[in-house]
């Protein structure tokens, strides 16, 4: 059973924070990496040694693979924890990590390989009975097969990368006239983004739910699932909000979708934490989409409503540990919502931002969590993802959760760029979003960028036009606390989040 004395965290900003917290929790000594852009970072204060990677680009640094491998052999490291992105889901790095006789605190690289191309991952799962949507399982490339193919499944379809991820190499097709057109378009994508022109084509579910489900698994057999959590919510594909338990399921189609996500995490042989994709049709029928072999983004939620800490839960699987509790030792404690504060324009068609955090104060309170990697005064570097923070609240019910967004939305205050959070407090007041009543189209159905300042008075945009002023000058915590500041009961924080 390999003990691990210090490990590494192959990763920046928010995750990287996240990760050594719990690690320095257990007792284990960390090490942080950084590019020049992240020398002052708050991961880099935080670990017990950190050092540098390279220059600032994520290509000269964070996917440096063996670069980082030599690193850790260089300075007795025992572990590495890849995080979400750069390499987390690169099987050749999971592999070599393993081969320097380090531990890889993550699945095994013949089990990322399997579940990375979404048509071995689909292979793989049919054996267990797992749902699939209707369509191929197999790449295509041949244009007159492809459009076959397409009218026997009948229209609309969906033409998917094999090796997609976040969206890209993605074409909706309607009527038979468009799929040439489409289908070039989604195999060059593919190419150019993947270097793999691989597709496949599968039913367009016109109005999915997404919904995903967290699994752990150790190394004597024990696979477990930690409930659901609902990522409908998003923009360009990717998510923006994200809850737990979903609003719509049943007990009946919630454990359903629990076993079928652990029989996926066996027809790969799956070890540590993973998640499993679905798309939820409007009659509940769920379908299987992909296993990300990796720490997701949103698993806070999880954890809010499971109370355990999915990262450790991740080292103890790693040190060959059993899991340390049973599928029904599990319960679903309250709601839990997530809202991921990205430096994005919500009124400009969610465009990253860049600049600096001239204010930056976050929410605080019983029942709300702040996964964040920059603090004040801090450049938002324009290498990386723009993400700034995830918030995150809890509470014994969803319509309690929804408002306490809300309150800790008006209190986090951000000057100096452009944030979602107005989209997110958007999201929260919406009818749609109340009632549960929404889909992966909430951007499409519900959103117009006019609708943000809808109750954005003059009054306020010149108490707003004051606080950014005086942020600049300093004197920001006189302004944010005074009654002056507060005509109105319904003056927040999140108005202010806008650049001067």
């Amino acid at each position: 059973m390999p003990e691990i004395r210090k490990l590494l965290v192959a990763n920046r900003g928010e995750i990287a924070l996240r990760i050594l917290r719990s690690v320095r929790e257990m007792g284990i000594r960390t090490v942080a990496i950084y590019s020049e852009a992240d020398r002052d970072a708050p991961h880099v204060r935080f670990a017990d040694e950190a050092y540098e990677i390279g220059p600032p680009p994520s290509s000269e640094s964070y996917l440096l693979g063996d670069k980082i491998i030599q690193l850790c052999l260089q300075h007795g490291v025992d572990a590495i924890h890849p995080g979400y992105g750069f390499l987390s889901e690169n099987a050749t790095f999971a592999r070599r990590v393993r081969e320097a006789g380090i531990v890889f605190v993550g699945p095994s690289a013949e089990s990322m390989k399997i579940m990375g191309d979404k048509l071995s991952g689909k292979q793989a799962v049919k054996a267990y009975g797992v749902p699939l949507v209707p369509g191929l399982d197999e790449a295509i490339t041949d244009l007159r097969e492809a459009r076959k193919v397409a009218q026997e499944i009948g229209y609309p379809v969906m033409i998917k990368a094999s090796a997609g991820g976040g969206g890209k190499g993605i074409r909706i097709v309607h009527e038979d006239a468009d799929f040439e057109p489409q289908m070039e378009r989604a195999v060059s994508e593919a190419i150019k983004s993947f270097g793999d022109g691989a597709v496949f084509i599968e039913k367009y579910i016109a109005a999915p739910r997404h919904i995903e489900i967290q699994v752990l698994a150790d190394t004597h057999g024990n696979v477990v699932h930690l409930f659901e959590r609902e990522c409908s919510v998003q923009r360009r594909h990717q998510k923006v909000v994200e809850e737990a338990p979903s609003s719509v399921l049943t007990p009946e189609v919630r454990q359903a979708m629990g076993e079928a996500a652990c029989n996926v995490a066996r027809a790969c042989d799956y070890v540590n934490a993973g998640t499993v994709e679905f798309l939820v049709d409007e009659d509940l029928s769920f379908y299987f989409l992909e296993m990300n072999t990796r720490l997701q983004v949103e698993h806070p939620v999880t954890e809010m409503i499971t109370g355990i800490d999915i990262v450790q839960e991740q080292i103890h699987i790693a040190q060959g540990k059993p899991l340390s509790f049973k599928q029904e030792d599990l319960r679903i404690n309250g709601h839990a919502i997530e809202a991921r504060v990205y430096a994005e324009d919500p009124r400009n068609n969610f465009l990253p931002d860049i600049g600096m955090l001239h204010v930056y104060r976050t929410p605080k309170g019983t029942g709300i969590r702040v996964d964040d990697g920059l603090i004040e005064g801090m450049e938002i570097p324009i290498y990386y993802d723009p993400m700034i923070a995830k918030l995150i609240v809890h509470a014994e019910t969803r319509d309690a959760a929804r408002e306490k967004m809300v309150r800790a939305i008006q209190e986090y205050l951000i000057v100096g760029v452009e944030t979602t959070l107005p989209f997110c407090r958007f999201v929260m007041r919406h009818e749609a979003f109340a009632s549960g009543n929404f889909d992966t189209h909430f951007v499409a159905k519900h959103y117009r960028p006019e609708l943000l300042d809808e109750n954005f008075d003059a009054e306020e945009a010149m108490i707003a036009a004051l606080v950014a002023d005086l942020a600049y000058n300093g004197d920001i915590h006189h302004i944010v606390h005074s009654e002056e500041a507060h005509p109105r009961s319904d003056l927040s924080a999140w108005r202010l989040n806008r650049r001067r």
